[in-house]
């Protein structure tokens, strides 16, 4: 009988990754973007804006509960949300955009994931120390004072930023100085703090513990970008024909001339997701341009040229191994693909533009009843029923004029009021049910189907709207 060999373990366990604090341009670049996307997350909901005494003051509010998105002078109503629709089509065209220009610049540099991971990992080296340092506390088998006092103290600065991720989103959906208040005085709607618990949570875990395994398992992004990346995309690479062979590697022990690779590491100890760019292209790559940064910053003390470590694209490598000079980065982004991405991606947003700056202020809509069709008065005269709706996009109330233009002899009657005009509030709808009557022997109420308009005028300032329909005689039975 033989003895049964048990498989080995597919599984591996996650190996904490500790990066060395770097510094150059990338790195700096990487810094302000943070600066601005946090600043820009955390602060915008309590820029005040001032649309009048009855529309709220908050420049970015997206006001579910009354179905409107405000952005500081921009209202969308909710039957304008092709807006919306027009803007995650920008942004699924520039993620096109970049990618097939810089690889995963998104991911690098803009990423919730990356940034609030960049933070997290900032908090870290402040308390814990750098990369050497960081490693000893985390081999570190005994759980002594120091340790406690480091980690409690890293976790509750990571909780502080969590919550405060949570509260900012929360924020974007109500007035922000009255939610505020309400979160402290237990009076704030269950979702709110439902919410803020669920992005509290998320941000701790994901930024705290989970890091890079988030890009690599749960982000689908990796996956995507392979289908829009060409031999002419740049990305992030080594250049093996300069850097190869390697000190203290084989070929160089046997005698070969050594390249500018010194094997020093520092590429691998910067990465945020513990790869080796050396190894060629990876899906773990975020193309954060750290690795660039410890590269140059090693060639200037040895005294090598800098980009061993650069922005590449596949098609630089014949060119360069065969001896000629690399090419201009924008020779890589100015070519058909990019610039139709451009293209499209600038035609939708002239497009929303056009749309933004044509809407009206005053919108009509009409909805004939024909429950019934028509009703027959005392007089023998022919009555047909419209519900009008009135959309009022001013900051203030307007008094709008409802007339119908087409037959003569038609005229029109306004339900609870003895007037042809009705009040609309500042920033509000209105539906207003109106008569259409034809007397016994005009021509719309003996025949069929005749074409009318309905026009809504504001009083305030002239501004017209129109909508066509139809009136329905005896003549269509």
């Amino acid at each position: 009988m033989t003895e049964q060999v048990e498989p080995p373990s597919l599984y591996a366990a996650r190996e904490p990754i500790f990066p060395r604090r770097v510094s150059g341009p990338f790195r700096n670049l990487k810094w302000i973007i943070l600066l601005v996307t946090l600043g820009i997350y955390y602060l915008v909901p309590w820029i005040r804006w001032d649309r009048g005494p009855d529309l709220p003051n908050q420049a970015v509010l997206l006001d579910l509960a009354n179905r409107r998105f405000y952005f500081f002078w921009i209202e969308i109503w909710s039957h304008e949300f092709y807006f919306v629709a027009g803007l995650l089509i920008m942004a699924g065209l520039g993620l096109f955009l970049f990618t097939s220009a810089l690889g995963r610049v998104w991911c690098g540099y803009a990423c919730p994931q990356t940034v609030w991971t960049d933070l997290f990992i900032l908090v870290e080296r402040w308390i814990e120390g750098d990369r050497n340092a960081r490693l000893r506390l985390q081999r570190q088998k005994k759980l002594d004072f120091k340790k406690a006092r480091l980690r409690v103290t890293k976790w509750t600065v990571w909780l502080f930023i969590s919550v405060a991720t949570g509260g900012a989103w929360v924020f974007y959906f109500a007035d922000a100085p009255s939610l505020l208040v309400n979160l402290f005085t237990g009076q704030a709607p269950a979702v709110a703090y439902i919410t803020v618990a669920v992005l509290t949570a998320t941000t701790f875990v994901f930024g705290g513990f989970a890091r890079e395994q988030i890009c690599i398992y749960a982000c689908p992004w990796p996956r995507i970008q392979g289908a829009m990346m060409d031999e002419d995309t740049l990305t992030v690479a080594y250049r093996p024909w300069r850097g190869e062979p390697r000190k203290h590697s084989e070929a160089e022990k046997a005698g070969e001339p050594m390249g500018d690779c010194i094997d020093c590491m520092a590429c691998v100890n910067v990465c945020p997701v513990g790869i080796d760019i050396r190894d060629g292209q990876q899906m773990e790559c975020i193309t954060c341009a750290l690795c660039i940064d410890a590269c140059d910053d090693i060639m200037q003390k040895i005294g090598k040229p800098r980009g061993l470590v650069d922005y590449l694209a596949l098609s630089d490598e014949k060119l360069e191994r065969a001896g000629n000079p690399p090419r201009s980065v924008w020779k890589h982004i100015f070519r058909p693909r990019t610039m139709l991405y451009t293209a499209l991606w600038s035609g939708v947003g002239v497009a929303l533009l056009v749309a933004l700056f044509i809407r009206s202020d005053i919108e009509i809509t009409v909805a004939p009843v024909r429950n019934p069709v028509f009703v027959t008065m005392s007089d023998g005269s022919i009555r047909n029923t419209y519900d009008i709706r009135l959309r009022n996009k001013n900051n203030d109330e307007r008094l709008f004029r409802i007339a119908v233009i087409g037959d003569p002899a038609i005229r029109i009657q306004l339900e609870g009021t003895p007037y042809g005009s009705v009040t609309v509030g500042a920033d509000e709808s209105l539906l207003q049910r109106v008569y259409v009557i034809a007397p016994p022997t005009s021509a719309p109420a003996s025949g069929g189907l005749t074409d009318v308009r309905f026009w809504v005028e504001d009083l305030t300032n002239g501004d017209r709207a129109y909508k066509d329909s139809n009136f329905t005689g005896k003549g269509s039975n």
